[in-house]
């Protein structure tokens, strides 16, 4: 078992992202078994949830003449406009009942700002409203972040990014994430990631070092 420094973070597991959902990551299913596996050997364990309002701004519908996974300009920069998804209160906004993480110590919703999107468990799009988990991973004597779940490319890779910049040695899990893919976004996330420091690893290789 892993010391509570070691945190596996569990990025949006959630009915809208499955196969089937609003906001469909291809073969998100496939996260489910190996985060299980993960949050098994795992005694820190933190979970995400997007949580959206319904008139959220990155909505497309919210923009008249918006498309899906088009662009628009937002106070705080370009931003994608997304089908709507993960809204509050909905079954699609729910963890997915395959998770096996009932020792879980904390779910930070993300989203819920309605003129502000959210990607990272740590920050807003902003830049600049926290979510306050840097605090408590802080407070918590957290070292090192694990970072899993959907979608590879978005909110899993600017969660490690963050991680890493408030301090944290961070690591992306890449068989138990899924992306979205969306016009090179993959490539682009790699290689940032790889240039500021987080480190690229396998549910195997994770387990190999927990098991040292």
């Amino acid at each position: 078992m892993r010391p509570s420094s070691d945190v596996l973070l569990v990025v949006d597991v959630q009915y809208d992202f499955m196969p089937g959902g609003a906001l469909a990551v291809p073969y998100g299913d496939e996260v489910i078994a190996p985060i299980n596996r993960l949050a098994a050997h795992f005694s820190h364990v933190v979970l995400t949830q997007d949580w959206h309002p319904a008139n959220h701004a990155s909505f497309a519908v919210n923009h008249p003449g918006g498309q899906p996974f088009s662009r628009a300009h937002m106070p705080y920069g370009e931003q994608v406009l997304w089908p709507a998804h993960c809204v509050q209160g909905t079954q699609g906004a729910q963890l997915h009942e395959a998770l096996d993480i009932a020792h879980a110590r904390l779910v930070i919703r993300k989203g819920h700002h309605a003129n502000v999107d959210s990607y990272s468990a740590f920050v807003e799009a902003d830049r600049t409203t926290p979510t306050g988990l840097t605090g408590y991973l802080r407070e918590t004597g957290v070292k090192r972040v694990y970072c899993c779940g959907l979608a590879t490319d978005y909110c899993v890779a600017w969660t490690a990014l963050d991680a890493r910049a408030c301090g944290f040695e961070a690591f992306v899990i890449e068989d138990a994430s899924r992306p979205i893919d969306l016009d090179g976004s993959l490539e682009a996330a790699w290689l940032q990631l790889t240039d500021l420091g987080v480190e690229r690893l396998l549910v195997d290789e994770v387990l190999g070092h927990a098991l040292a």
